[in-house]
């Protein structure tokens, strides 16, 4: 952690500043509540010690700048015995803790101890919330077919170690919902789990959102940001769709999983990061590798355990099962109690091939139980393609929506090009854009 140490005394400074170096975190000195304010407010730290008593200043009402800054430091205050009224006071007010003097580096090492469980609660609340807004259906990590149950084998005997790990496999297929899964049977499972979705970043903001920038570093930068690789410290950083990292920015993460070590944009200050990285891509890597869009020593490094999710076509002997928990998630969900699938819809979904994988499946699920007039669903409730002997063309001209034609239209750029780049490039639009048109489409 970043921890600044706030005392008119700079004997009291050099003394905590041992304690807090001595536990492996960096320490910044301020002697009057002015310079203090003006450090947190522009460098930002998880911890400030203050001296209730600085001279002129009152350390109450630096306190109360302090606890107004977002995000907050845990402040945790130096006071006499004589003033243990006051410090309790001061807590009721947003202080973190209190360290009556004269106090031992052991003292210091303790209350930093409980500010990094604080801060690790928070990531894993946050992540807890996250996860409730996703309003996915269960995770569902069973299957009969060999293919699956390998790939879950490999994936689940990896996950107690720090290994990096690398899951491979179309659009669709769950990538994200394993390594979740992988995480919470990790032994950082009480630490935060953070996502960084790769493609949804110009490469302009990539690196900022990634290892966070000092304030002043680019246009619009009015404040310093953490960062993600700062988020996860002590846990899992989930990079999904990998192969889209800009060129550019792949050295740094080859940094950061070498020596643990990155900088903030705008700074020249080498922070440390404990983090374990699971990555995800639906490119051939290795693919990407020979024709240099991805570097081959960063490759190897994610590369450690490489774990392959079939397409749900490669999946038949698990559609059913998938599709129908899915059926009394969305049903519950939509306050329908029991709705059944007709056969005639049983059939449709063996015979579709599933481009978009389980992501469709969810889609096409959810979309029927809402617009099902009765407890049956039946293909008439079902999106256009899965309609028996259906030969309608979606074509310039044809009576079709524009929404139709659009998907259309995406689908078959999609096809031919041979990244998602080329793709937006092709469409005129930001590829930010086309990921989440893609995945709205559920398209591979």
């Amino acid at each position: 952690m970043r921890v600044l140490i706030v005392d008119d005394e700079p004997s009291i400074r050099r003394t905590t500043r041992i304690a807090v170096e001595s536990a492996g975190h960096t320490a910044s000195e301020a002697a009057n509540g002015a310079r203090a304010v003006k450090a947190a407010t522009e460098d930002g730290f998880d911890a400030v010690f203050l001296d209730l008593k600085l001279g002129a200043d009152d350390g109450l009402d630096v306190l109360d700048r302090l606890t107004k800054l977002r995000p907050a430091p845990a402040v945790i205050l130096f006071t006499a015995y004589a003033n243990i009224a006051t410090a309790v006071e001061a807590m009721r007010r947003g202080a973190f803790d209190f360290i009556p003097k004269p106090f031992t580096p052991d003292q210091i090492r303790s209350v930093l101890a409980k500010v990094g469980k604080a801060h690790a609660l928070e990531r894993r609340v946050r992540a807890l919330e996250s996860d409730l807004e996703a309003g996915s259906p269960p995770v569902d990590l069973e299957s009969t077919e060999p293919a699956m149950q390998r790939s879950l084998q490999i994936a689940f005997r990896a996950a107690e170690t720090p290994a990096n790990i690398l899951i491979l496999g179309p659009s669709g297929t769950g990538k994200s919902v394993l390594a979740r899964e992988i995480h919470k049977r990790s032994l950082r499972r009480e630490e935060a789990f953070v996502t960084v979705n790769c493609p949804s970043l110009s490469k302009e903001l990539f690196e900022s959102e990634l290892f966070g920038h000092a304030r002043g570093s680019f246009t619009g930068a009015t404040s310093e940001t953490s960062g993600k690789v700062a988020a996860a410290d002590g846990g899992t950083l989930f990079l999904d769709e990998v192969g889209e990292i800009p060129l550019e920015i792949q050295p740094k993460l080859l940094r950061l999983l070498q020596e643990r070590e990155y900088e903030r944009v705008g700074e020249t200050v080498q922070r440390r990061a404990d983090v374990r990285v699971i990555a995800a891509s639906n490119r051939d890597l290795a693919a990407e590798v020979k024709a240099g869009r991805f570097r081959e020593d960063l490759f190897y490094r994610l590369n450690v355990i490489a774990v392959s999710l079939p397409g749900l076509r490669e999946r038949p002997s698990d559609l059913h099962r998938l599709a129908d928990g899915a059926r009394r998630y969305f049903a519950s969900r939509a306050g329908k109690g029991h709705v059944a699938f007709s056969k005639a819809v049983v059939d449709a979904f063996g015979a579709y091939p599933w481009p978009g994988n389980l992501r469709e499946l969810r889609n096409v699920i959810e979309r029927a139980v809402i617009l099902a007039p009765g407890d049956t669903i039946e293909l008439a409730d079902l999106p256009e393609q899965f309609a028996a002997g259906s030969q309608r063309t979606v074509a310039v001209g044809a009576p079709v929506t524009l929404d139709e034609l659009e998907a259309e239209h995406i689908r078959r750029v999609l096809a031919l090009s041979r990244s998602l780049e080329e793709a937006a490039r092709t469409l005129g639009i930001d590829p930010a854009t086309l990921y989440r048109k893609r995945g709205k489409l559920g398209l591979p």
